[in-house]
């Protein structure tokens, strides 16, 4: 049995509370997610002087160090992009197999023309998240995951099948919290940046995948916009914030377990390369 994560009884910070639930935090929080604060934390956190607050985030949330690449960085932004090594996450690479993108917890919906789905607690359609009604009508029937990755998850993110890019596009939006409470005053999460990106996949066929930001993230970093991919081949990673990864696919079997899981609204715990499905039919 996978470990999961129970999202009702999900809390948000002190730091949340006063941001949300304050008249003088909610002005503060206007003023923090402007681009300009965003580029000035960037680039703070891409200074020597932000290397102490790495020491105390791996004790903070018990990150074992000896599963990446490097154990020292110059930055804070250096260490939160750190490269895991290769043996910590193997790539399941039978060609039925569907695999996870990311370090992540995993929700999953079974996609009809009535679907509304929550994202951090925001409802969304399918034409909301894509931003194109033709696109998400090609998909009813499939299925929708939500990969949400927590920050002190490894956040790079990969292909999970060989295959071609055929379009990219960008929404340009307002960064900002991807937690919970964001949503108690406001539909705040559809105004986080989004990249989508349309694949035809070798054993999956036509499928998208969409990165979506949060506040105070500086960027979302895709390695490439044209041209082949294969299975396990890092697509890209975040830069520091908590992020999601969204996957759009038609022709796939998710696991049991995995959507026993969504129906109670239990995230799953999943990894990098691990198996969470298969092609239909299998």
């Amino acid at each position: 049995m996978r470990e999961f994560t129970d999202l009702s009884n999900l809390k948000p910070s002190r730091s949340l509370e006063f941001l949300y639930r304050n008249r003088f935090g909610r002005g503060l929080l206007k003023i923090l997610i402007t681009k300009p604060i965003s580029v000035v934390v960037g680039a703070f956190l891409s200074t020597p002087l932000s290397k102490p607050m790495i020491k105390s985030f791996v004790k903070k949330n018990n990150i074992d160090m000896s599963q990446f690449e490097k154990n020292s960085f110059s930055c804070y932004n250096k260490f939160f992009i750190r490269k895991i090594k290769a043996e910590k996450r193997p790539i399941c690479f039978d060609k039925n197999a569907l695999i996870s993108p990311a370090d992540s917890r995993l929700l999953a919906y079974k996609i009809d023309k009535n679907l509304n789905f929550k994202i951090k607690n925001s409802y969304y359609s399918l034409e909301t998240l894509l931003d194109d009604n033709a696109l998400a009508k090609e998909f009813e029937g499939g299925y929708l995951l939500i990969f949400r990755l927590c920050v002190d998850d490894y956040h790079r993110y990969c292909y999970f099948d060989d295959g071609k890019i055929l379009s990219n596009k960008y929404i340009k939006s307002k960064l900002h919290t991807v937690q919970p409470i964001a949503l108690e005053n406001d539909d705040y999460f559809k105004e986080n940046s989004r990249e989508i990106t349309v694949l035809n996949t070798k054993n999956f066929g036509k499928a998208i995948y969409v990165e979506i930001g949060a506040m105070m993230v500086g960027k979302i970093v895709n390695h490439k916009y044209k041209g082949n991919f294969k299975k396990g081949e890092e697509k890209g990673y975040f830069k520091f914030g908590g992020s999601t990864v969204a996957v759009v696919l038609k022709h796939a079997e998710i696991d049991e377990e995995i959507l026993i899981n969504s129906t109670k609204y239990f995230e799953t715990r999943v990894l990098y390369g691990e198996k969470i499905g298969e092609t239909e039919g299998n």
